[in-house]
């Protein structure tokens, strides 16, 4: 996932009760017609990070949303595909980059941000917990999103969904070809406790995901390193009274 620079007011931000996204295997005419450049382009970056791997990623293609119901078809590609995709500006339109965020929640109202390491590929971006959907998350056909943020929030931040209180539905966040699932993950501590735990865990690991854990109560503690997408969604949220 790499954010784009989308102006706030063409980000929308829709709850959604249900998700319900099938696995469609399809050939990607992008990923074929370009294969050559493609190649050459992951190969530069792998020199500029050697940590990048090019494993399968699920991406969206076709999607409706009726009754507050989200439908639609993924498919699988390279991720080499995936990212230059995004490098090159998201030639083709008719496909979506489509992940569950874990929004995480503290008991005093606070939300916490990571902040990805050095070594990551979206290096000192601030946002939730999340990752783009591989087919290990492909459940009967269907593509997992809550399976997804579950192992993304746990290899992210060692916590555990099982300790937190799940908001039932999703908030869709609309921005250019990115569309965050976000659940709302509501903790029973708070926020500097929380992070505290969290920070712990990245300590005990030998290469985290993050570097750092931001706790957010207003506008006032955004930072420019916050995905347009990101705030929007926080927007939202303290305009619901949430």
């Amino acid at each position: 996932m790499r954010p784009q620079n989308i102006a706030p007011h063409d980000i929308k931000v829709i709850p959604l009760e249900r998700l319900d996204v099938a696995y469609v295997p399809q050939r990607w005419h992008f990923a074929d017609q370009r294969r050559r450049e493609i190649d050459a382009h992951f190969a530069e970056l792998q020199r500029e990070n050697p940590a990048l791997w090019n494993g399968r990623v699920l991406l969206l293609r076709d999607f409706t949303i009726v009754d507050r119901a989200f439908r639609g078809d993924c498919f699988d590609a390279d991720y080499a595909s995936f990212i230059s995709w995004q490098d090159w500006g998201f030639p083709d339109t008719n496909v979506r980059d489509c992940f569950a965020m874990a929004a995480i929640q503290s008991a005093d109202g606070a939300f916490l941000l990571g902040v990805m390491g050095a070594h990551t590929f979206n290096a000192g971006q601030i946002y939730f917990p999340c990752g783009t959907p591989d087919p290990s998350d492909i459940v009967a056909d269907r593509l997992d999103f809550e399976g997804s943020a579950r192992r993304e929030l746990a290899e992210e931040t060692g916590l555990d969904i099982a300790e937190f209180a799940v908001e039932p539905g999703w908030y869709a966040v609309f921005s250019g070809n990115l569309i965050a699932q976000m659940k709302l993950l509501r903790a029973r501590q708070a926020a500097t406790e929380l992070r505290a735990r969290i920070l712990d865990y990245l300590a005990s690991e030998r290469k985290p995901e993050l570097a750092d854990i931001r706790i957010v109560r207003s506008p006032a503690d955004f930072d420019p390193m916050m995905p347009s997408f990101t705030t929007a969604f926080l927007h939202h949220m303290w305009s619901c009274g949430s």
